[in-house]
């Protein structure tokens, strides 16, 4: 039996490793199977643990309140290594591109523990765009002995970095294969939600999330100004903003947009709240990568807020639209679906991302080379 170490801290993290975790422990008799968070994002990933019925077996509560990407590394390391020093381990896997990530890679690999990476190979290949994701992701690319890409494209990037082809493993998403995880009794506990909320949910469904580093200050300003423009002339439909707790970014956001009517500022919400309004709005205006790579599966259009994006497959696929934080590029693409009927604006195109069977093939790679 092979003692497995799950390494994450946010909530992107936990929805993209619980089906893995849930797949490899369906094998007890080949995987003893430990959680670690970081609590990186404290509230946000123990709340969506507990929706795939998952506990950590290690919380190491390293989140302050405004600090520094080096004290919250410099924090993580420490309280990993010892663990690391406390406890053996096989293998760690860890997904994605934050802090955490890095962090867990890095500790695993002082104590040379081999380390695993799900949504491997991803670029945009601009250190600032998105900021600090992008050094984190391509520096973990060189310490990891298995890389899982989401596609065909992301082996190519790390092919190109001269990446062994050994290493590298395309498996599509795993998010993909959380969206299936969702039954039909959630969706229902999640429109209870927002009728208690008396928050319309029709085909005039807006949804807009943003939070990203790089975003903060004079383009989220062009951001709100947008959406703002935008909820005034389409006054018949209803614009739900989860807002980020980042200050950066709540403060702006109810200040400016608090008094509109037809907009909802809703404390972040779970997992299956976000994909209930995912699966009914007409539009996503988004910077989160995650919700690129998931909006597909309900064929609704995405307006990236973002002037780099390391998920290329959904621009060319046609189902993303990259705007940036250009006031003018933002309503000319909204304004364009918003115009029309909500059924006219359905995509054809397949989720390029992935189709729900991810974590069962990485489970069989792992197997493989453990």
């Amino acid at each position: 039996m092979k003692k497995i170490l799950f390494v994450f801290g946010t909530r992107p993290e936990v929805i993209k490793l619980a089906p893995l975790i849930i797949e490899m422990r369906k094998y007890p008799q080949v995987y003893d199977v430990k959680i670690c968070n970081t609590e990186q994002q404290k509230e946000l990933s123990n709340q969506t643990l507990d929706y795939f019925g998952l506990k950590a077996d290690y919380s190491l509560n390293c989140m302050q309140v405004n600090q520094t990407l080096l004290e919250v590394q410099t924090r993580i390391l420490a309280e990993l290594d010892k663990l690391f020093k406390k406890e053996s381990f096989d293998a760690t896997i860890v997904q994605g591109d934050t802090i955490t990530v890095l962090s867990g890679a890095l500790a695993s690999f002082y104590n040379k523990i081999p380390v695993y990476h799900v949504e491997a190979g991803l670029r945009s290949y601009n250190l600032t765009e998105p900021y600090p994701e992008e050094a984190m992701r391509q520096m973990v690319s060189r310490i990891a002995d298995l890389n899982f890409c989401p596609t065909e494209n992301n082996r190519q990037a790390l092919l190109k970095e001269n990446v062994l082809p050994e290493k590298i493993f395309v498996t599509g998403n795993t998010v993909i294969d959380a969206l299936f995880c969702l039954t039909e009794e959630t969706m229902k506990k999640s429109e209870q939600f927002f009728e208690n909320k008396n928050i319309r949910i029709d085909d005039k469904l807006v949804l807009i999330t943003a939070h990203r580093r790089e975003n903060h200050g004079e383009r989220l300003d062009n951001i709100i100004s947008a959406i703002k423009f935008l909820a005034r002339k389409y006054n018949d439909h209803t614009f739900i903003i989860p807002v980020h707790p980042n200050p950066n970014v709540k403060d702006k956001i109810y200040s400016e947009l608090g008094g509109l009517n037809n907009i909802k500022l809703l404390e972040p919400l779970d997992y299956p709240n976000l994909v209930y309004l995912m699966k009914n709005a007409k539009l996503i205006l988004t910077d989160s990568g995650g919700i690129q790579e998931e909006a597909p599966t309900f064929a609704c259009p995405v307006i990236v807020l973002r002037y780099e994006t390391e998920r290329k497959e959904g621009i060319e696929a046609g189902v993303s639209i990259l705007v940036g934080a250009d006031y003018d590029k933002i309503l000319a693409e909204s304004e364009r679906i918003l115009s029309m009927p909500c059924n006219a604006t359905r995509l054809t195109a397949k989720n390029p991302y992935g189709n729900g069977k991810s974590a069962q093939l990485i489970e069989q790679i792992i197997r493989e080379r453990i």
